[in-house]
């Protein structure tokens, strides 16, 4: 594959930043910031790497989670990867096929008065939540490397009840 010079790599990231932008603009209102919490980012990062204008690229290893959360058909994800890897095509090679299928979890909580308490609320446990899912995902991998993962380091770690008041 010819290297694309700078005027086909501007083309073609603002050719998927158009895609995401129009992916947002026609879902409900709120994806904009719901993203921006599933990334651990700000909005405003959001708006930039959904703004053709701007040549911040958006990171590789953020697109499943914007293909999830996007709720984007198999057509468009391959439609957007088919613009990002013609514009990175040294991450573009780096893409992982897509993986096994996310199991998606709602959790019920109480609607509060403050907007920006439930906010807070959401971000913290989508925060608390990926940590867990990080962690989990460390300790599978150490166990298919044939280790026996954190399992010493855990129980050496592990506050011991006190005796006695």
């Amino acid at each position: 594959m010819a290297k694309a010079g700078p005027g086909d790599r501007a083309e073609a990231i603002a050719g998927y930043k158009g895609l995401l932008r129009s992916f947002i603009e026609r879902r409900p209102s709120g994806l904009r910031g719901r993203l921006a919490m599933a990334l651990g980012k700000h909005r405003s990062f959001v708006s930039q790497i959904a703004n053709p204008a701007y040549a911040v690229p958006i990171p590789a290893g953020d697109l499943p989670t914007i293909f999830e959360v996007c709720h984007l058909s198999p057509q468009e994800r391959e439609g957007f990867l088919a613009l990002y890897r013609r514009a990175h095509p040294e991450r573009g090679r780096r893409l992982a096929a897509p993986g096994p299928r996310s199991l998606e979890l709602r959790i019920a909580v109480p609607e509060f008065r403050s907007p920006a308490t439930g906010r807070e609320v959401e971000a913290l446990i989508l925060d608390f939540s990926a940590r867990i899912i990080r962690l989990a995902q460390h300790t599978e991998a150490a166990h298919d490397e044939g280790g026996r993962g954190h399992e010493e380091t855990d129980q050496s770690r592990r506050r011991r009840p006190r005796a006695g008041p």
